[in-house]
């Protein structure tokens, strides 16, 4: 069974037979951890320009060359629903970041509630494994990554065609592949904190416009499994999953 290719993310722009140096990360991480040589290939992706194919070449004990040698992919759009998750611990903050790379979002937007249990997150660090993910999974694009602000903020600036589904954990919604079902033009899912929102953010959420509450089903679901059932939902029933 062949190899699968490594890929990268890099910010540079990306053009046939153009040279680029490696930051010193990911020439680490090339010699070092992977074991790579003079003369392998390895394919690049900047969000931009599509997907290229590069080979390497290795410049004294620690550099790296990337030299273009052709388009394997060209840029397509990715336009899947932004992730709205109330700020959690840790650990399973960087597991959601993970998994709605993989699972297509275009942007991840933690957000602070009544009962939010955390105070700050490492927008850095969740970027990160945004990117790392994204080279893992095959994705052309990296989720853009928001820092954390006050859910209220964040929707008393949101955009009126994008349609917001609010997974309610009251179960006065109605059920997720239905609710999906009826999804037309950019859409986003907004996940609760542990401890659910406050009945007073149900209430300030339900009479705005742009949202339609959805029930996840007769389960309590942790967030961060909440989070990643929303959104395999949505793909399998109005996204790139069809």
């Amino acid at each position: 069974m062949a190899a699968v290719a490594i890929r990268l993310f890099i910010d540079e722009r990306l053009s046939a037979d153009a040279t680029i140096a490696a930051d010193g990360k990911q020439a680490h991480q090339l010699r070092h951890v992977m074991r790579r040589a003079d003369g392998d290939e390895v394919l690049l992706f900047n969000g931009r320009d599509g997907e290229w194919r590069a080979t390497l070449s290795l410049v004294g004990k620690r550099d790296v060359i990337f030299k273009l040698a052709e388009q394997t992919r060209p840029q397509t759009a990715e336009p899947g629903p932004w992730l709205l998750i109330a700020l959690i611990k840790r650990a399973p903050l960087d597991l959601v970041v993970e998994k709605a790379t993989e699972l297509g979002a275009s942007a991840i937007l933690p957000v602070m509630t009544e009962r939010t249990n955390a105070e700050r997150a490492n927008t850095e660090r969740l970027s990160a494994i945004a990117r790392e993910a994204a080279e893992q999974c095959g994705r052309l694009t990296v989720p853009e990554m928001h820092a954390p602000q006050a859910l209220m903020s964040a929707l008393a600036k949101w955009p009126g065609e994008r349609k917001l589904f609010l997974m309610d954990e009251t179960h006065r919604g109605i059920p997720a592949a239905e609710g999906f079902a009826k999804a037309a033009g950019p859409a986003a899912i907004l996940i609760g904190p542990e401890g659910g929102f406050a009945q007073t953010e149900l209430d300030a959420l339900t009479n705005l416009p742009f949202v339609n509450a959805l029930d996840l089903g007769i389960r309590v679901l942790r967030a961060e499994t909440a989070a990643i059932a929303a959104l395999a939902c949505y793909q399998a029933v109005a996204g790139d999953w069809r």
